[in-house]
């Protein structure tokens, strides 16, 4: 009864009926959270008739542990590096990206996913995928931490 009445007042509170009663309009979420190091400094690039975007690489690590049982402490450490790009285009925070982001930086970037299509210098067409940021959160100097 209780997952009923929850389950009908989130579909109330994300659901939003225009005047036209065909149209149903929900609400939806594209967020992603990065936490890594930066991989180049940034570059700011402008199209002609367009704003400018600051664009930077960030590596982001996964680890884990390969053995018998997730509680053991025994075998072979293992880890696998993603890069994501990085597309800030928001003016105040391009700026900042643009002057104090630098290679090897441990940043947070909040933003969402966009997918896109370009065409090579071969004339191939390519997928691209992009993070573009809302937010980032500068977590260290721009030289790597020392243990």
């Amino acid at each position: 009864m209780l997952r009923s009445a929850s389950a009908q007042i989130f579909r109330q509170v994300v659901r939003y009926q225009s005047t036209d009663t065909s149209l149903i309009l929900e609400r939806s979420i594209n967020k992603v959270q990065l936490l890594g190091r930066v991989g180049q400094d940034p570059v700011m690039r402008q199209v002609e008739g367009r704003n400018p975007v600051t664009i930077f690489s960030l590596a982001t690590n996964e680890m884990w542990r390969s053995g018998d049982g997730e509680m053991s402490s025994t075998g072979d450490i293992s880890q696998k590096t993603t890069w994501h790009r990085v597309s800030v285009f928001k003016p105040g925070l391009r700026d900042v990206a643009y002057q104090y982001v630098k290679k090897g930086s441990r940043i947070l970037v909040e933003g969402k996913l966009d997918y896109g299509e370009y065409v090579d210098k071969n004339q191939v067409r390519r997928q691209a995928t992009t993070i573009i940021a809302d937010n980032i959160v500068f977590l260290s100097d721009n030289v790597r931490e020392r243990t």
